[in-house]
Protein backbone atom coordinates (compact mmCIF):
# COMPACT_ATOMS: atom_id res chain seq x y z
CA UNK A 1 0.00 0.00 0.00
CA UNK A 2 1.42 3.41 -0.95
CA UNK A 3 1.78 6.26 1.51
CA UNK A 4 -1.04 8.16 -0.22
CA UNK A 5 -3.38 5.12 -0.03
CA UNK A 6 -2.58 4.77 3.67
CA UNK A 7 -3.66 8.32 4.42
CA UNK A 8 -7.20 9.02 5.52
CA UNK A 9 -9.27 10.87 2.95
CA UNK A 10 -9.26 14.01 5.09
CA UNK A 11 -5.44 13.92 5.19
CA UNK A 12 -5.30 13.38 1.43
CA UNK A 13 -7.50 16.45 0.98
CA UNK A 14 -5.45 18.39 3.53
CA UNK A 15 -2.14 17.67 1.78
CA UNK A 16 -3.62 18.33 -1.67
CA UNK A 17 -4.97 21.76 -0.69
CA UNK A 18 -1.92 22.69 1.37
CA UNK A 19 0.45 21.85 -1.49
CA UNK A 20 -1.48 24.14 -3.83
CA UNK A 21 -1.38 26.95 -1.30
CA UNK A 22 2.39 26.47 -0.87
CA UNK A 23 2.90 26.45 -4.66
CA UNK A 24 0.71 29.58 -4.89
CA UNK A 25 -1.69 27.85 -7.26
CA UNK A 26 -4.28 28.81 -4.65
CA UNK A 27 -3.34 32.42 -3.92
CA UNK A 28 -4.48 34.60 -0.98
CA UNK A 29 -8.21 35.21 -1.27
CA UNK A 30 -8.79 32.16 -3.50
CA UNK A 31 -12.21 30.65 -2.75
CA UNK A 32 -12.10 26.99 -1.77
CA UNK A 33 -15.31 25.37 -3.05
CA UNK A 34 -15.77 22.12 -1.13
CA UNK A 35 -17.83 20.40 -3.84
CA UNK A 36 -15.32 21.24 -6.56
CA UNK A 37 -12.40 19.96 -4.49
CA UNK A 38 -14.33 16.82 -3.53
CA UNK A 39 -15.04 16.09 -7.21
CA UNK A 40 -11.40 16.69 -8.10
CA UNK A 41 -10.28 14.21 -5.44
CA UNK A 42 -13.14 11.78 -6.05
CA UNK A 43 -14.43 11.85 -2.49
CA UNK A 44 -17.35 13.27 -0.52
CA UNK A 45 -17.32 16.78 0.91
CA UNK A 46 -17.03 15.47 4.49
CA UNK A 47 -13.24 14.79 4.45
CA UNK A 48 -12.69 17.99 2.49
CA UNK A 49 -14.53 19.92 5.19
CA UNK A 50 -12.33 18.27 7.84
CA UNK A 51 -9.22 19.25 5.86
CA UNK A 52 -10.46 22.85 5.63
CA UNK A 53 -10.94 22.95 9.40
CA UNK A 54 -7.37 21.72 9.93
CA UNK A 55 -6.00 24.34 7.54
CA UNK A 56 -8.12 26.99 9.26
CA UNK A 57 -6.56 26.00 12.61
CA UNK A 58 -3.12 26.54 11.05
CA UNK A 59 -4.13 29.97 9.78
CA UNK A 60 -3.79 29.05 6.10
CA UNK A 61 -7.52 29.19 5.43
CA UNK A 62 -10.25 31.55 6.63
CA UNK A 63 -13.86 30.46 6.91
CA UNK A 64 -16.73 32.93 7.02
CA UNK A 65 -20.36 32.01 7.60
CA UNK A 66 -22.52 32.48 4.48
CA UNK A 67 -19.35 33.14 2.45
CA UNK A 68 -17.34 29.95 2.71
CA UNK A 69 -13.65 29.16 2.87
CA UNK A 70 -10.84 31.01 1.16
CA UNK A 71 -7.07 31.10 1.36
CA UNK A 72 -6.07 33.57 4.07
CA UNK A 73 -5.07 37.02 2.92
CA UNK A 74 -1.54 38.26 3.45
CA UNK A 75 -1.47 40.17 6.71
CA UNK A 76 1.65 41.78 8.15
CA UNK A 77 0.38 41.27 11.68
CA UNK A 78 0.08 37.53 10.98
CA UNK A 79 3.56 37.49 9.46
CA UNK A 80 4.97 39.26 12.50
CA UNK A 81 3.22 36.84 14.86
CA UNK A 82 4.55 33.81 12.98
CA UNK A 83 8.10 35.15 12.87
CA UNK A 84 8.03 35.92 16.60
CA UNK A 85 6.65 32.46 17.35
CA UNK A 86 9.20 30.81 15.07
CA UNK A 87 12.10 32.67 16.68
CA UNK A 88 11.18 31.15 20.05
CA UNK A 89 10.22 27.68 18.81
CA UNK A 90 13.09 27.27 16.37
CA UNK A 91 15.61 28.65 18.85
CA UNK A 92 14.52 26.07 21.43
CA UNK A 93 14.40 23.22 18.87
CA UNK A 94 17.90 24.09 17.63
CA UNK A 95 19.27 24.07 21.18
CA UNK A 96 17.57 20.75 21.96
CA UNK A 97 19.02 19.30 18.77
CA UNK A 98 22.55 20.70 19.17
CA UNK A 99 24.09 17.96 21.32
CA UNK A 100 22.64 15.26 19.07
CA UNK A 101 24.11 16.63 15.85
CA UNK A 102 27.00 14.65 14.38
CA UNK A 103 30.05 16.06 12.66
CA UNK A 104 28.46 15.00 9.36
CA UNK A 105 25.27 16.90 10.25
CA UNK A 106 27.22 20.09 10.92
CA UNK A 107 29.27 19.58 7.76
CA UNK A 108 26.07 19.20 5.72
CA UNK A 109 24.61 22.38 7.25
CA UNK A 110 27.80 24.30 6.47
CA UNK A 111 27.68 23.01 2.88
CA UNK A 112 24.15 24.40 2.53
CA UNK A 113 25.31 27.74 3.93
CA UNK A 114 28.20 27.81 1.44
CA UNK A 115 25.71 27.23 -1.37
CA UNK A 116 23.73 30.18 -0.04
CA UNK A 117 26.89 32.32 -0.06
CA UNK A 118 27.55 31.28 -3.66
CA UNK A 119 24.10 32.61 -4.62
CA UNK A 120 24.64 36.08 -3.17
CA UNK A 121 26.10 37.53 -6.38
CA UNK A 122 23.38 36.10 -8.61
CA UNK A 123 20.61 36.51 -6.06
CA UNK A 124 17.29 34.73 -6.51
CA UNK A 125 15.10 35.14 -3.38
CA UNK A 126 12.98 31.99 -3.69
CA UNK A 127 15.97 29.70 -4.25
CA UNK A 128 17.83 31.38 -1.39
CA UNK A 129 14.82 30.96 0.89
CA UNK A 130 14.57 27.25 0.03
CA UNK A 131 18.23 26.76 0.97
CA UNK A 132 17.70 28.80 4.13
CA UNK A 133 14.91 26.48 5.20
CA UNK A 134 17.09 23.43 4.47
CA UNK A 135 19.87 24.92 6.59
CA UNK A 136 17.67 25.46 9.63
CA UNK A 137 15.93 22.11 9.22
CA UNK A 138 19.35 20.44 9.32
CA UNK A 139 20.05 22.09 12.68
CA UNK A 140 16.78 21.35 14.45
CA UNK A 141 16.03 17.97 12.83
CA UNK A 142 17.49 15.96 15.74
CA UNK A 143 15.36 17.67 18.37
CA UNK A 144 13.91 14.79 20.41
CA UNK A 145 10.64 16.63 21.14
CA UNK A 146 8.19 15.68 18.35
CA UNK A 147 5.65 18.31 19.38
CA UNK A 148 8.30 21.03 19.11
CA UNK A 149 9.20 19.85 15.61
CA UNK A 150 5.54 19.79 14.63
CA UNK A 151 5.09 23.39 15.76
CA UNK A 152 8.25 24.61 14.02
CA UNK A 153 7.28 22.96 10.73
CA UNK A 154 3.75 24.35 10.99
CA UNK A 155 5.11 27.90 11.36
CA UNK A 156 7.47 27.41 8.41
CA UNK A 157 4.48 26.29 6.30
CA UNK A 158 2.44 29.26 7.50
CA UNK A 159 5.24 31.65 6.58
CA UNK A 160 5.40 30.13 3.12
CA UNK A 161 1.80 31.21 2.63
CA UNK A 162 2.20 34.67 4.15
CA UNK A 163 5.40 35.62 2.33
CA UNK A 164 6.89 34.01 -0.78
CA UNK A 165 10.31 35.14 0.44
CA UNK A 166 11.22 37.75 3.01
CA UNK A 167 14.49 38.18 1.11
CA UNK A 168 12.47 39.54 -1.83
CA UNK A 169 11.68 42.56 0.34
CA UNK A 170 15.05 42.92 2.08
CA UNK A 171 17.72 41.28 -0.14
CA UNK A 172 20.49 42.98 1.87
CA UNK A 173 19.53 40.80 4.82
CA UNK A 174 20.87 37.74 2.97
CA UNK A 175 24.56 38.59 3.56
CA UNK A 176 23.97 39.15 7.26
CA UNK A 177 21.99 35.91 7.44
CA UNK A 178 24.77 33.64 6.16
CA UNK A 179 27.24 35.22 8.60
CA UNK A 180 24.86 34.53 11.47
CA UNK A 181 24.48 30.95 10.22
CA UNK A 182 28.23 30.44 10.54
CA UNK A 183 28.17 31.85 14.06
CA UNK A 184 25.47 29.36 15.08
CA UNK A 185 27.50 26.51 13.57
CA UNK A 186 30.61 27.54 15.50
CA UNK A 187 28.64 27.63 18.75
CA UNK A 188 27.36 24.10 18.09
CA UNK A 189 30.81 22.79 17.09
CA UNK A 190 32.51 24.21 20.17
CA UNK A 191 29.90 22.86 22.59
CA UNK A 192 28.70 26.28 23.70
CA UNK A 193 26.05 26.37 26.46
CA UNK A 194 22.63 25.51 25.07
CA UNK A 195 21.32 28.86 26.26
CA UNK A 196 23.82 30.65 24.01
CA UNK A 197 22.88 28.50 21.03
CA UNK A 198 19.19 29.14 21.62
CA UNK A 199 19.78 32.88 21.98
CA UNK A 200 21.83 33.03 18.76
CA UNK A 201 19.19 31.10 16.79
CA UNK A 202 16.43 33.25 18.25
CA UNK A 203 18.19 36.54 17.53
CA UNK A 204 18.92 35.37 14.00
CA UNK A 205 15.22 34.86 13.30
CA UNK A 206 14.14 38.09 14.99
CA UNK A 207 16.79 40.04 13.03
CA UNK A 208 15.09 38.99 9.79
CA UNK A 209 11.75 40.23 11.12
CA UNK A 210 13.35 43.52 12.25
CA UNK A 211 14.91 44.03 8.80
CA UNK A 212 11.55 43.44 7.13
CA UNK A 213 9.67 45.79 9.46
CA UNK A 214 12.26 48.54 9.07
CA UNK A 215 12.01 48.23 5.30
CA UNK A 216 8.24 47.95 4.99
CA UNK A 217 6.97 49.82 8.07
CA UNK A 218 9.75 52.07 9.40
CA UNK A 219 7.43 54.04 11.69
CA UNK A 220 6.05 50.89 13.32
CA UNK A 221 9.48 49.26 13.55
CA UNK A 222 10.75 52.00 15.82
CA UNK A 223 8.29 50.91 18.47
CA UNK A 224 8.82 47.16 18.21
CA UNK A 225 9.62 45.54 21.56
CA UNK A 226 12.60 43.23 21.86
CA UNK A 227 11.68 39.56 22.29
Amino acid sequence: MSTVDALSKSQQAYQWIKARIADQEFTPGYRLVLGTIANELDMSVVPVREAIRQLEAEGLVTFERNVGAHVSMVDDSQYRASMQALSILEGAATALSARRLTADDVRAARDINERMIARLDDFEPRAFTALNQQFHAALFARCANPRMLELVNAEWARLGNLRDSTFSFVPGRAQESVREHENILVLIETGAPLGEIEKAARRHRSATLDAYMIHEHPDEALGLPAF
